[in-house]
């Protein structure tokens, strides 16, 4: 890490029609080190690198690379400074192949034709480099896993000749073995004098790879040029919140009677191919975790119950009575809810209203004679947004326009509104600051107090174990592990998980 800065943002404004998204941020990244990013969401983090990758232009304030002044008036300026940026929400195009999506833009050709073979050759090396060599160059993109997609959208940053890699939430979909692998290969960038932006909601993540660390709050500089290993966590907290959270995780009420009747009653569920054998009872006021690596099935498990998948084999009941295999509108009738772990692209209408984001399950309530009453929608989906503390207010806002927490929280008021009596949540907190988390805890908890069984995945093993009343842990499509959360910590998990035995 060099001493002189490579980047430079000084008092950069960002505004949009009643919103001041960034308000004066001051930012400086050194070429070689890993510098943090961090806030809550709505902080301004994604505007600031939606900024530097010139997807917006600041309304005011200055950036210097090198030192020297710089106009980043197209993504492509961006791009010739050597500015990558790896988003959140991965930007590949699916029906196109692994090499295709990496070369996009940037095609292999000579004398106007492609060159197929070397763009294949070339894709194998960069995959190589990030430690995935099983995936094939020639496979769709849409057909692989999130955890793989992330890999390959790596593998396109590094395609091109960056000096600057920005990575939002990178480990998102990826379990602790490749967030390893991760690390491994920033650490080779930052020793080649590559500067790299990581943003990041996991503390502990910030601890292992970061280097400085730079703070937002309300789109403005709170605190830069952090050194990380000097910064106590509680500190960090109480810059990006203003306040301190001492609990983030709500204290359990009274526990559920095992003989109570369960209003989740799974047995035998199977789905070929993926898992198998997979039984589970949930009761009123239960929250139950579902522990495991990316891959092992949970999310298949879940989508299975909801009704998103086909079993193969097994019942689902709720509350007594069986579901109707592969059918979403019976789960849904019978009281289920999922928010799902992809919330913008299978939870979320983003270009349409909060409200009609709320209602959309739920239009009979609202519709008389075949017309809809959007004001009587409107005011419901308001008392609903106001209750979870929705930013910024307003319920004819585009769903798009929210922070990851918001844009949460309006999947959730949606099974709120439904009144639902089983509620699936998968991966609840992916993306979602420390002050949300809380939030979106406490609101978990409340829901099961209130008589709703929950079921939860997280690849976090400290958010299930704090979370839920009872855990399954799950490896390779089998269930290895049952119990309390009480009677199970984070390393037995992670035993289980890598090991499979059986408690």
């Amino acid at each position: 890490m060099t001493d002189s800065p490579l980047l430079t943002m000084r008092g950069i404004v960002k505004r949009f029609p009643g919103v001041l998204a960034l308000g004066g941020v001051e930012l400086e990244v050194r070429a070689g080190e890993v510098h943090c990013l961090l806030g809550q969401n709505g902080a301004g983090k994604s505007t600031l690198i939606k900024v530097l990758s010139a997807s917006y232009q600041p309304d005011e304030g200055e950036i210097l690379w090198e030192g020297e002044p710089v106009a980043l008036t197209t993504p492509q300026a961006s791009m010739d400074l050597g500015i990558s940026t790896i988003y959140q929400e991965l930007d590949l195009v699916d029906d196109l192949s692994v090499a295709e999506n990496i070369f996009l833009g940037h095609e292999l050709s000579r004398g106007g034709f492609s060159q197929r073979s070397e763009t294949i050759r070339r894709t194998r090396e960069l995959l190589a480099r990030l430690g995935h060599s099983e995936i094939q160059p020639t496979r769709s993109v849409g057909r692989l896993s999130p955890a793989a997609q992330q890999i390959v959208s790596m593998a396109r940053a590094l395609s091109q000749d960056t000096r600057l890699l920005i990575l939002d939430e990178p480990s998102a979909v990826l379990d602790q073995g490749e967030v390893d692998n991760l690390f491994r290969v920033i650490r080779d960038l930052t020793s080649e004098g590559v500067a790299i932006v990581y943003i990041s909601h996991r503390l502990e993540e910030i601890r292992q790879i970061g280097d400085r660390i730079t703070v937002l709050k309300d789109g403005s500089t709170v605190a830069t040029g952090l050194a990380v290993d000097q910064t106590p966590t509680s500190e960090l907290i109480k810059l990006m919140t203003g306040r301190s959270i001492e609990y983030v995780f709500p204290p359990r009420g009274e526990a559920v009677p095992a003989d109570a009747e369960p209003v989740l009653d799974v047995s035998g569920l199977s789905l070929a191919g993926v898992f198998s054998d997979v039984d589970l009872q949930v009761r009123a006021g239960e929250i139950v975790g579902l522990a495991g690596l990316v891959g092992a099935g949970r999310s298949e498990i879940i989508e299975t119950l909801y009704g998103a998948r086909r079993a193969t084999a097994g019942t689902v009941r709720v509350n007594g009575k069986e579901l109707r295999r592969g059918s979403v509108p019976a789960a849904v009738k019978a009281g289920m809810g999922l928010c799902p772990e992809e919330r913008k692209s299978q939870g979320l209408l983003l270009d349409q209203a909060v409200y009609s984001n709320i209602t959309v399950s739920s239009m009979s309530r609202f519709s008389r004679l075949g017309l809809l009453d959007s004001r009587a929608e409107r005011k419901r989906s308001t008392e609903l947004t106001e209750s979870l503390d929705v930013r910024p207010a307003g319920v004819d806002r585009l769903v798009r326009l929210l922070s990851g927490g918001n844009q949460q929280k309006v999947v959730l008021a949606r099974w709120l509104l439904r009144e639902c009596r089983v509620l699936l949540l998968d991966e609840p907190t992916r993306g979602v600051d420390v002050g949300a988390r809380a939030e979106i805890y406490a609101l978990v908890r409340s829901l099961a107090d209130s008589g709703v069984a929950v079921v939860v995945v997280s690849s976090e093993v400290e958010e299930v174990l704090g979370l839920a009343d009872r855990v399954l842990v799950v490896r390779e499509g089998r269930v290895v592990h049952v119990g309390p959360s009480s009677d199970i910590d984070e390393s037995r998990v992670l035993d289980l998980v890598m090991e499979g035995k059986v408690a």
